[in-house]
């Protein structure tokens, strides 16, 4: 499905591959790295991003938008936008210079916010994938419980990686009774989300 990536995100995948390995290796501060997913991990989110119901498609932790040339195969496949928040502005500076140089400005909306905020404003959302700050976590499970709509997607990296920071919203996603949830063993773990009920 998504084995024939556009030249031009390729490109720009594989130069963020490259500051990215580069990030881990130099000594780069942690909160000036990109820390982005890792391609299997992308592939794995387009696929997921694919199979979400009609409705909002958000991304909260764009980074340099790694992940967000993933989801933009979704995306144009299914003729859709993302919406994807980031709140640090160096990395949204990055962000669109990806948008601008991948050609996907039809399917990716870059907002510098903070992504509670962001969340607190949303509504009926039918995909989300969360990658930012972990010792918030619980506080985004709390507000994306009430606005995914029935068969909507919630996902979350790094649930193997940070599992000490993430315990408390995975244990919660868990015992919700309106959620099923699953962590999945690629990358660095992510937790899969599902609001339970059929669509109308």
């Amino acid at each position: 499905m998504f084995h024939a990536i556009p030249a031009r995100i390729e490109q720009r995948m594989e130069h963020l591959e490259a500051i990215d390995r580069t990030d881990r290796q130099d000594g780069t501060p942690k909160q000036a790295r990109l820390r982005q997913v890792p391609p299997e991990t992308g592939r794995f989110l387009a696929l997921m991003a694919s199979l979400a119901p009609p409705g909002p498609m958000l991304e909260i932790g764009t980074s340099g938008g790694y992940s967000s040339m993933w989801l933009s195969l979704a995306c144009r496949q299914a003729g859709r936008q993302l919406t994807s928040h980031e709140v640090l502005p160096e990395k949204i500076a990055i962000a669109r210079e990806t948008v601008r140089l991948a050609g996907i400005e039809a399917y990716v909306r870059l907002i510098e916010q903070d992504g509670l905020e962001a969340l607190r404003a949303a509504d009926e959302v039918a995909f989300l994938f969360l990658d930012a700050d972990k010792d918030r976590s619980m506080a985004y499970l709390e507000l994306i419980g009430s606005r995914l709509v029935p068969g909507g997607l919630f996902l979350a990296d790094n649930a193997i990686s940070h599992r000490d920071k993430m315990e408390r919203m995975i244990q919660a996603a868990a015992s919700d009774p309106d959620l099923d949830s699953i962590i999945v063993p690629i990358g660095k773990g992510v937790l899969v989300c599902r609001r339970v009920g059929n669509m109308a």
